[in-house]
Formats: C-alpha cells, structure tokens, sequence
C-alpha cells in the first residue's frame, strides 16, 4: 500500500497584492491559533511554517511573551522553522545574498532549537544552480522545490539526485501538484473521487522507486485546518489504497529516500512546463533591480571589507547594522518582492527599505573611511591626505576616481615620496559661505574663503591587497592635464576604438583590427502582459532606433567619452499601438566611456520614459555568427545556455504553462563564443538577456513598462492572471514614467571562451576601489561630513595589505566579520573547469580554518595552502590575531 505523507504548513508572502502591515497583522492572529492548536490538541502532529524565520522573529516582536512557546514546540519537531529568513528569488539577487538569507535563517532557527533541515523553496521563480551545494554547505540533507523541471525529468520519479556546477548532489523532491494539492483536505466522497485520487495516482505513477508520497497540504497564508487529523484518520477508514499519515517534510523525505532513485537533473531549473516561472519579471521594475545590484555591491564589495579593514586597525565592525541593512534587503528579496510583481502599494515599500538600506551603507563607509583617514593622518603628521582602498584579495593596477578639495586650482599628488601623475575629469570652484562667530558684541558674519572640488583620474598604479594607500596632496604651480571637448568624432584607448560613422556607432578591436559597424541600436516593441510577464502585442511593428546625433567627444591622457541621442517616435500606449500611431517621443541619451588601461567599454544609456506599455532593449552586435549558445554566470561559474528552446515549437500542445521562450536571467556577465573569438555584456543591474542568432546581437532588456499587476490571457501565458485573478489590479507606477540610468561594459576577447578573465573583467566593472580625502573644506561630499564623531583609534601606517591570495583564477566572494567570534570569513571561488591550488599570506590570523557555509569548522589548513575544485567555492576563518 501507498504511504501518503500529509504535510500540513502556510506559505506565507511578505507583501504581495497586500502590504507587508497587512500581512504582519494577518501573521499574529494565525500565529496565536496555531500555537493554541500545537500545544491543546496532541493528534495535530506537527506543522511547518513556510521554511523562513522572519515570520517568526516578526511575530516574537509583537509578542515576546510567547518565545519560550515557540522554542518548545520547536524543539518538540511540532513546530518546523527555518531554514530561510526570507525565502528569497535566487536568480535575482546576488549569490551571496541568497548565502547569507540562508545564514540568518538557519543561525535564528538554531536558536529556536531546531532548522529545518529541507532546502525548502515551495514558490521561487526558478532554482538556483548552486543551490544543492550551499544547501548541504547549510548541513541540509535534502531539497524541496515546485518549480522549474521539465515533465519527462520526473515523468518517472518525482525524487532525484539535484547536481550543482561543482558535482554536489542533493537528494531532492519535486513536488509536482505544488504547495497545495491537500490545502482542502476532506473525506466526503465528491472531493475524494474528483479531486484526491487523481492527484494521489498520478504521483503514484511519478513514484517508480518508492511507495512513500508527498501530499501538502497548505496554501498562501492558511489558517491551520484544526481537522486534519480526524480527516487524516477518516480517509484511512475508506481503504483507498493509500495509507495516510500526518507528517512533516523531514520525515517523509527520510522515509522517501529509504530508496534509492537513479534519476539526475543537473544546474539551474527555469523549466515552465507544469508551473509558472515568470522569465520576464525579471525586467519588471527596473528601479527595485537596479537599486537592489547598488546596495548588494556597495555591502558585498565595499563595506564589509572596509569593516574588516577597520577592525583590523582596533575599529569596532558595526555588525548590528549590518544586521540591520541585511534585513532590510532579505525582506526585500522574498519572492514576489525582488520579481516587484506586486501592487504599487508593496513595491513602494520595497524601494523604501532599499533606498534605506543604501543609506545606512552609505553612512558606515563614510564613517570608517573617516575614521582610519584620521588615524593615518595623525601618524603622517599631514591632514591634507587622501586614502585608496582595494578590496581585492590580490594587487590591484588600475586608475581610481578620487575626489578633492583644495584651496587653490592646482596641485600634486604624492605616495611614497612619488608623484602620482593625474587628469582631470571635472573641476569647479565653489563658494565657501559664511560662518557665523559668537562675539561678545554679538553675532558676526564671516565669509570662508572659496575652495575647488576636482573630479580625476588617478594612472594606472598597483594597490596593496585588502588594503589602502595614502595619498598626500600638495599645493603647486604645475600645470593639469584637464578634459577637453574636441572636434573628433572618435574615443579610443590602447584596447578599444570607438567611432560615430554615417549617423552610427561603430566598434573597434584594436588588437585584432576588426570592426562592428552599428553595435549599439535599440528595440521599442509593446508589453501587453503584467507585472509577472511580458507579453508581445499581436500584430506590432517593432521599432529600430539606429540612427543617432553625435553631442559631444571629450579628452584627456587617461580618459575619452563620448555622448550622442537616439529619438524616435514611437506609441503612448497599447491604444497606439494597435491603431499604428506614433505621438511620443522617446530620446536615449547615450555616453561611451574608455579609460587607459581597461579593456572594456563602459556604456551608460539615460532614458526619460514617457510613453506607457512597451519594452526597450539595447541590441549589442557581436562578431559571433550565429551564437548556438550562450554564457552567463550564475554563483560560481559560467552556465552555458542555448539560443534557442526545442520544447518552444509545440509548447501549447504538450502543455506548457507559458512559452519556454530563450530569455534567461545574469549576475554580472552574458557572452557569446566561437573557437578564436568571445564577445561579453558585463551588467550593472540588468537582469534579462537574450541572443538573437539571425542577427548576431545580444539583446539587454533595459526595462519594460505596464500597469496591471495580473492579467488574463497572455499571448505567452495563456489562462489565469498570475497570483489574484479575481480583481483586476492596476500598478500605474509600473509604467516606469521616470529617468532611468543603466550601466554596462563591453568585452571583446580574441580567443575562446575564458571564464578567468571573464570574471575579472566583471570584478573591475563592480568595482572594489574606494577612495577617500581627510579635509575640512567641503562638509557635504558625503553623508556623515557635516558632523561630530568620534576617533578611537589615533595612529595608522600610511599603507597596509591584510589578505593576500596568488593566483588569478580565484576570486573572492565575501570578506567579512564571522557570525560568532572576531575572527574573518573569507569566501573564495574558481570559476575555471580545473582544480585550483592556491596559496595566500594574511595578518588577520595566526589560524586558518576551512568552513561551511553555516560557519562552521571542517578542517584546519596547513601551510595557508588549499585547493579550490572547478566551478567550486571554499570559506576560510581566520582567527587567533
């Protein structure tokens, strides 16, 4: 007999077509009742609550009374928490965010008493390659997800072996029907024989290699259902053939896995046969993405290790901030929030925590680059300094932004007793105001002198690693090399060249001398679909905008830019649209910029949107014909992808719920690959791409606006609005009706697919400089200038390197405090397809140890030697300073 294992939980959404109030308020009366329920009636054996402690940590906020509850039935397996903090979309945020939710989630659930031990994803838009591996990196023994398979991956067992890029395997569970085929759970005999027994058989037959099944029985913020057990006990009185039991997800999947199943599904899962992946709300408020890359990497790539850094020099690392802002953004990440395929309402929020969150970054940076500037410029006996700090876990030699203050127009500037020869971007002359002096006669007027705020660019010069070095600025006579507007209508550097040619961009390989004529234009096409998906308009002309006029072409020794205007006319609406006028005008200001020493182009598009549902793409010409695949990274590595989708042809005749169309989300890198020849997008906040082979371009979805939050019938979705398809939801705010800014570079190797330098081309765009002057003339250039604070720490060595690693085909991923010592967590990765030995010298320990994820010690390493697999990541502590 078939053993059918109910599992009785609440999926819970943050916000969603409701406010995160709405839902907060909702969570303790559900909350109350469950508890009660747990702790009165013995035969409800066990509830899960949707595998992410926020909820929890929201409800003992409001009553703190009933923790110690909580802990018990937790530690009773009554209660299953964890092990998320928010269960978040993890293609759409940063891979060390989706590490650090898990750390939040899994460390909180720990102290309750217990974290789930199921990679529990019940409703995310898509899997995570790597996530088999951190999952067993976070001491879970299995995995738990709807979404993503094709049906013959589990035509014949719903359970598998889940393998990631790096060959970890994590046994796993497809639950096919969803969170919710048991959510009305009932023994009358109508529900049973239409509704119950074909679900039970059809999972029947997907059970090949064992008669233990999963039966959830939950649904979007449910009240317990305090009859489950009766219903339970009544369904096995009828001898249906299965045998029901109340369960919990850890115990089935043990039970389950009794067996052993053949049956291996490999990397990422975007599949959108049997459910909804939403491809396209990926593009779908462009602000929230955006916003969400900004305050990642300023946390990831600047903060922390600036932190660390200052720690190091007998600073405090302001941990219960950080706390704070990771919150901030972990409340935003859970799925349907990062997707912003929620109501204007919710979305509002959304960009509000983000917008705080960039805050209080903002502020811990300025605060402790202020404080080790003073430090420093106490031991050099010189307050006119500035600071450049790499973040880079190897020697960094490249130019650096630096902004100054001055007295006087010129000046130089000095490290270790040599010029440091410099070009200016921007330089202007500000009034210093007036000061008020307290006298005895009264209150009198001062004006301060005028000063120079100067923008430039530093040359080319090797930064200590995961460290700083001190710039002294000296007043003189000499002459700068300043940015000057000329008559040319080209940029170049010792890499790329630029021309603007009949109206058109057109691309230069220096190297190999080849040209890409027309590499920039732009697609307008309609988005007749929602806040989840984008939809074609039947019928639409697609709009080029190829043509462009040239505004202006600056220079200096270390730096060009160019900057030109494509307009067009195009429709206001989807009225428009289907009537074939055009009454808008849509301009894309675009600046080309080439810096000495880097190779790549960094491409800024500005776009004043003022017309309504449409969809605007950048379309990047590349010299690859006819690209059958493409690269984009994810986690760790490279995921190499086809340009086109087989099941695409037939979709609606085998089912699919939406059209498995090519488009596919990205980290940081999309590139296109032939034997001697690969051609890269490197994104600053873009989330969408697709390769169009007839024309060899790539497209970068720049963003799309609508304003419904679901809609029926899609031409690429057919059926039901997504979400709340019983009222139709305007989100006029999704109409992106705003100034938008997007940022990517352009790469051009001249030899086959490398992922080394792929990733540190990708490093350099991120950017992992940050500089700093120690003055007093300009008290607003950054947030916390204006004010008072305290300097604990008084005297620093003008240059200092604290982690240094020795090969180039590693890169670091997160350099922070660890979660429960002062020691530092180091996380490494290769994203190459060979083993990598590495070595490294640090002062930050006198012990280095080898970790998990959840922090927690495997192994101590030798001789600061380790080796890191293909496609793998290690996280090292070092500790004992």
């Amino acid at each position: 007999m078939k053993k059918v294992h109910v599992v009785a939980h609440s999926h819970w959404d943050h916000e969603w077509y409701f406010t995160m109030e709405d839902s907060n308020i909702l969570l303790v009366e559900n909350m109350d009742y469950l508890l009660n329920l747990l702790e009165t009636k013995e035969s409800f054996s066990s509830y899960s609550f949707d595998g992410q402690m926020s909820i929890i940590e929201r409800y003992v906020d409001i009553r703190p009374e009933n923790k110690a509850r909580i802990e018990k039935l937790i530690k009773q397996r009554k209660l299953f928490v964890g092990p998320w903090y928010t269960q978040t979309d993890s293609l759409l945020v940063k891979t060390e965010a989706v590490i650090r939710n898990l750390l939040y989630g899994y460390k909180m659930g720990e102290s309750f008493g217990h974290s789930m031990r199921i990679g529990y994803s019940p409703d995310i838009f898509g899997q995570h390659a790597y996530l088999p591996a951190i999952y067993k990196s976070f001491n879970m023994t299995h995995s738990i997800f709807q979404r993503g398979v094709y049906n013959e991956q589990i035509q014949t067992d719903v359970n598998f072996n889940w393998l990631s890029p790096n060959q970890v395997s994590m046994p796993t569970n497809n639950i096919f029907f969803g969170y919710g085929p048991g959510k009305f759970l009932s023994s009358q005999k109508e529900y049973v024989t239409t509704r119950l027994l074909p679900i039970l058989d059809r999972l029947a037959a997907m059970n090949e290699h064992t008669d233990v099944l999963l039966l959830p029985a939950g649904g979007d913020q449910v009240l317990a259902r305090k009859n489950f057990p009766e219903i339970v006990e009544e369904l096995n009185a009828m001898n249906l053939g299965y045998h029901f039991v109340l369960s919990d997800y850890e115990s089935f999947m043990e039970e389950a896995w009794e067996s052993n199943f053949p049956n291996e599904i490999s990397g990422e899962l975007i599949a959108c046969q049997k459910s909804r992946i939403h491809n396209t709300c990926r593009s779908e408020r462009y602000d929230i993405k955006r916003l969400n890359y900004v305050v990642e990497n300023r946390i990831v790539n600047i903060l922390e290790p600036l932190a660390v850094i200052a720690q190091n020099a007998g600073l405090e690392y302001p941990q219960p901030w950080l706390d704070i802002i990771w919150k901030k953004l972990f409340d935003s990440h859970a799925h349907n929030g990062i997707g912003a395929s929620n109501s204007d309402d919710a979305n509002h929020d959304i960009v509000m925590r983000l917008t705080s969150a960039l805050r209080m970054t903002d502020d811990l940076i300025n605060l402790l680059k202020k404080q080790i500037s003073h430090a420093v410029s106490q031991t050099q006996k010189n307050t006119n300094i500035a600071l450049v700090f790499n973040t880079n876990p190897r020697k960094t030699k490249k130019t650096v932004k630096l902004v100054v203050f001055t007295t006087e127009k010129s000046f130089e500037l000095v490290t270790n007793g040599e010029n440091w020869p410099y070009s200016i971007l921007k330089q202007e002359k500000l009034d210093g105001g007036r000061k008020v002096i307290v006298t005895a006669a009264g209150e009198k007027e001062v004006a301060i002198p005028s000063y120079y705020r100067t923008e430039l660019l530093l040359e080319e010069r090797v930064l200590p690693a995961l460290g700083y070095v001190t710039v002294e600025i000296k007043i003189t006579a000499n002459k700068a090399d300043t940015l000057e507007v000329v008559s040319s209508q080209s940029i170049e550097n010792e890499n790329t060249a630029i021309h603007f040619q009949n109206d058109k961009l057109t691309l230069v390989n220096k190297k190999s001398q080849t040209e890409t004529p027309n590499f920039i234009r732009f697609e307008n096409v309609a988005d007749a679909g929602d806040s989840f998906d984008f939809s074609p308009l039947p019928n639409d002309e697609t709009i080029h905008m190829e043509t462009a006029k040239l505004l202006s072409v600056e220079k200096n020794q270390l730096f060009s830019k160019m900057q030109l205007k494509h307009t067009m006319m195009i429709p206001s609406n989807l009225e428009e649209r289907m009537a074939k006028k055009r009454t808008k005008v849509i301009a894309i200001i675009t600046e080309i910029e080439l810096i000495r020493g880097e190779e790549f182009a960094r491409v800024r598009h500005i776009i004043n949107n003022q017309a309504c549902d449409h969809r605007i793409r950048a379309l990047v010409k590349t010299q690859i014909s006819s690209p059958h695949h493409s690269y984009a990274d994810q986690g760790y590595s490279l995921l190499k992808r086809s340009t086109t989708n087989p099941y695409l042809a037939n979709w609606r005749e085998e089912g699919f719920v939406e059209a498995p169309v090519p488009i596919y989300p990205l980290e940081n890198i999309v590139a296109v690959s032939e034997a001697a020849k690969t051609f890269a997008v490197l994104v600053g906040g873009m989330k969408e791409y697709e390769i169009l082979p007839e024309t060899n371009e790539i497209a970068l979805t720049l963003f799309r606006s609508n304003g419904l939050l679901g809609k029926d019938d899609l031409m690429w979705r057919p059926g039901r609005a997504s979400g709340i398809n019983n009222k139709v939801v305007p989100t006029p705010d999704g109409q992106m009706l705003e100034e938008m800014v997007f940022e990517y570079a352009i790469y051009m190797q001249e030899k086959a697919l490398n992922a080394e330098d792929l990733f540190e081309q990708a490093n350099q765009f991120e950017g992992h400089i940050e500089s700093y002057q120690s003055q007093n003339l300009n008290t607003f250039e950054e947030r916390l200038e204006r004010f008072e604070i305290d300097y604990p720490v008084q005297e620093l060595p003008s240059q200092t390197s604290l982690f240094e690693i020795n090969n180039s085909a590693i890169f670091m991923s997160t350099c922070k405090k660890a979660w429960e010592s002062n020691g530092v967590i180091i996380r490494l990765f290769n994203p190459t397809e060979q083993d990598e030995t590495l070595s490294f010298k640090t002062s930050l320990g006198e012990d280095s140890w080898l970790v998990s994820l959840a922090e927690e010690k495997i192994a101590a390493i030798t001789n600061n030697t380790l080796l890191i697999p293909q496609k793998g990541f290690v996280t090292l502590l070092l500790e004992g300073k």
